[in-house]
């Protein structure tokens, strides 16, 4: 496909669009799909692999921690970096938990209901 096409006329800006979406849904790692969407750099492969790895540090960091005696030394593993995330240092932020009051409240809504 001749991109000139579109200044002689012969091609709408409409299918130049159509064209370069379909691009984008096409299995693979495409070129333009990687200076769109940095995930791309990655295959499917890639991400199970990271995801697998990322899982087996931390069951043996949950092994350790239970049959260690001193574990206040060993650090929480890191996950691998992927394509596209912040880099930045991770923030150790859990879930927000509840009060023992705020749960006696919702359960006591609970039982009203």
């Amino acid at each position: 496909m001749d991109l000139l096409d579109l200044w002689r006329g012969r091609l709408s800006i409409r299918r130049v669009g159509v064209l370069i979406k379909s691009l984008l849904k096409k299995p693979g790692r495409s070129s333009l799909l990687q200076a769109m969407d940095e995930r791309a750099r990655w295959s499917d492969s890639d991400y199970i692999l990271a995801r697998a790895s990322d899982a087996l540090e931390l069951s043996n960091y949950i092994a350790i921690k239970v049959n260690a005696e001193d574990t206040k030394d060993i650090p929480f593993p890191e996950p691998l970096p992927r394509p596209g995330e912040d880099e930045g240092p991770a923030e150790e932020t859990g879930p927000a938990m509840s009060s023992p009051q705020e749960i006696i409240s919702f359960f006591g809504q609970m039982n009203s209901l």
